[in-house]
């Protein structure tokens, strides 16, 4: 089985040029799972293939790079708009950094909406591999209405829903054949000697040489072919298809890619995952595709469980897959997703696989109490099918807090825990972790007594409190003298004082304080470590709160990754987020895009994720990590303390 993933933005007909693709010598079997990856396969040309069409959505970008894991190439599907080339960027960045060989299809080349060598230059903004233009179009007026291939030199009209018709190459086209026939051979003439002597000598080269070379190209993932057609009225499929069937690399490229990234020989590389998603009353299922001969018991502590036709869902035929087929596997839910399976272990998929940083925070709360300790385990399975996906506990409410892609996302997150687990939850807003700190220096004296009847409790504390310089956290220090307070109760002083840092006035946690114990008494019966604890905690609690407390917000360093062209408008958005842009570089890893660094208060992520969104068409995407703490003045800090300070449990 041949195995190749179609890619593109939303709206390239990607799914349409499949179905085309897949009809062209009969029928086709499809399957969907529910993050929107299709399967379908089929036969052409005497040999079986799976296209993996994956979602064209970029907050499903994860799942778009995980099907290259178990594709021999892949179709990047591209508008023929000029200005929507930057929309293809962000699959263009993770196709070059898999390694996967690709053909770039431009697609709905009905609509007259610009020109192809436009189109094909505001790609290449974005490629670092030479893109190939292999086609050029036949016009009358302003309709295209078949195209000439560039290495054999014969011209195809279109036929509405048929495949095309071989024509003469118009008059009138026959010198911009030529040119464009000689640009190809000499882009190609680079990665080979023969065809450059050939040139040189001007010799005119035969076809099948050049498809040869072409072929070999395509294989070493060194130029990136460019086809065109229309898929909606099978323009242009058949040829395409083709190319495929002639120049994409067999599975044994696609083992040795792999094996090479896990730094082990081709022959220890059983199979990849490459996609999971859960299904109510069966549990995980497991995309897979075998890249040798295979056992179904040979992946050690992470044996398969029932291995299917992921299209039928009926028994692989011989138990095993053959070499080369995709197949499913249920029931296993220790099976991680992706990996590279060897015979005794599951082997970490490569680097290129991590998905872009979610950008959306949300707390998920369960419609009903008893569903609360189900809901954990739920979607930590859920991570575990879906690497776009991020949960932790929020901090103080100790709530479920997922980190997703965006907003459909989120409702993709949220049906599956209604429709496949039973949980249904709402979303919530996690809260900024504000915290707090002292302004100026305090003392003060306070005095623990409890009489209950039996044997009393006694502490005597003097204490001075300071703040100490951003960033250096809590200290704690002591001065007694004389055995004023023993010293087997100090240590209790000094847990009572990071107690009241749990809480100060304001209702926050308290940062960045130095606690002096200067002096104090004890009762030779009634003092004991509790006693010191509570008074320690009492004292530096009243401290606090005559040492003029200060809110202090969250500063996140954020990283965002965007294409060059909308870097110029990030300044604005940064700054009306009351940010600081701290500067941008030239992404190293990928051609086009730039890393823009600023300083943002944590609670203005939502705003910078939907202003990111909106001004980069959704490709723009940013990581975070926390910076430091400042403090935050007048009323803006009084409605933070009104709202969720003091009133908070």
């Amino acid at each position: 089985m041949r195995c190749f993933a179609v890619m593109g933005p939303s709206q390239t007909g990607k799914s349409t040029l499949v179905d085309k693709l897949a009809a062209l010598e009969g029928t086709a079997r499809k399957a969907t799972s529910p993050y929107g990856l299709n399967l379908c396969q089929f036969e052409f040309g005497g040999e079986f293939w799976c296209a993996l069409d994956a979602p064209g959505s970029i907050e499903s970008l994860a799942h778009a790079q995980q099907a290259l894991l178990a594709s021999d190439a892949c179709i990047l599907c591209v508008s023929p708009v000029p200005e929507e080339a930057v929309l293809a960027a962000p699959y263009l960045r993770v196709i070059e950094a898999s390694g996967t060989p690709c053909i770039i299809f431009i697609n709905r080349i009905d609509e007259p909406r610009g020109r192809i060598r436009d189109v094909i230059a505001a790609l290449q903004d974005y490629a670092r591999h030479t893109l190939v233009l292999r086609q050029i179009p036949i016009r009358e007026g302003e309709k295209i209405v078949g195209a000439v291939d560039l290495i054999s030199e014969r011209a195809w009209r279109y036929r509405e829903g048929q495949t095309s018709s071989l024509v003469a190459i118009p008059q009138e086209l026959a010198e911009q054949e030529h040119e464009a026939r000689l640009g190809l051979l000499e882009q190609l003439s680079e990665f080979d000697d023969w065809l450059l002597e050939e040139l040189i000598e001007d010799r005119q080269p035969d076809s099948a040489a050049v498809y040869s070379i072409a072929s070999r190209i395509l294989t070493q993932n060194q130029i990136t072919p460019i086809f065109i057609g229309a898929a909606s009225h099978s323009n242009g499929i058949m040829r395409l298809m083709k190319a495929l069937r002639h120049e994409a690399p067999p599975v044994e490229a696609l083992r040795g890619r792999l094996a090479s990234a896990a730094d082990i020989s081709d022959g220890e590389l059983a199979a990849v995952t490459f996609h999971a998603f859960h299904r109510q009353n069966i549990g995980k299922t497991v995309l897979a595709r075998a890249l040798n001969e295979m056992k179904q018991s040979s992946q050690g502590e992470f044996a398969l469980g029932s291995l299917q036709d992921p299209i039928a869902g009926r028994p692989l035929a011989n138990g095993v897959p053959a070499p080369s087929e995709v197949f499913a596997t249920v029931k296993s839910d220790r099976l991680p997703v992706p990996a590279l399976l060897t015979a005794s272990s599951a082997l970490a998929a490569p680097g290129w696989v991590a998905p872009p940083s979610p950008m959306l925070d949300r707390i998920l709360v369960p419609d009903s109490e008893r569903d609360e300790t189900k809901l954990s385990g739920t979607l930590a399975k859920l991570a575990e099918a879906d690497r776009g996906l991020q949960v932790t506990q929020e901090e103080g409410s100790g709530a479920y807090l997922v980190s997703v892609q965006g907003p459909l996302h989120l409702r993709e997150v949220s049906k599956a825990l209604n429709d496949v687990f039973h949980i249904p939850v709402t979303e919530q807003s996690p809260r900024a972790v504000y915290r707090e700190t002292i302004s100026k220096p305090s003392d003060v004296h306070y005095r623990h007594r409890k009489q209950t009847g039996g044997a009393g409790q006694f502490a005597d504390v003097k204490l001075s409190i300071h703040p100490n310089e951003r960033g250096n956290g809590f200290s704690f220090a002591e001065v007694v003298k004389g055995g004023a307070v023993p010293r087997n109760f100090i240590p209790a002083v000094e847990a009572g004082a990071r107690e009241a840092m749990d809480k100060g006035p304001l209702g926050f946690g308290v940062i960045d304080v130095g606690v002096t114990l200067t002096d104090g008494q004890h009762h030779t019966v009634d003092s004991s470590e509790y006693a010191f604890r509570t008074a320690g905690k009492m004292g530096v609690r009243q401290a606090l709160a005559q040492a003029s407390p200060v809110l202090m917000q969250p500063i996140l360093r954020v990283e965002i990754h965007i294409p060059s062209i909308y870097t110029g408008g990030l300044v604005q958005i940064v700054s009306a987020l009351k940010g600081q842009v701290l500067g941008f570089d030239r992404d190293e890893s990928a051609k086009g895009w730039d890393t823009f660094r600023a300083l943002v208060p944590g609670n203005a992520l939502d705003e910078l994720a939907r202003s990111l969104r909106s001004a980069t068409q959704g490709i723009g995407y940013f990581s975070k990590s926390f910076d430091h703490y400042e403090e935050v003045y007048g009323k803006e800090a009084d409605a933070i303390v009104t709202a969720l300070g003091s009133h908070s449990s």
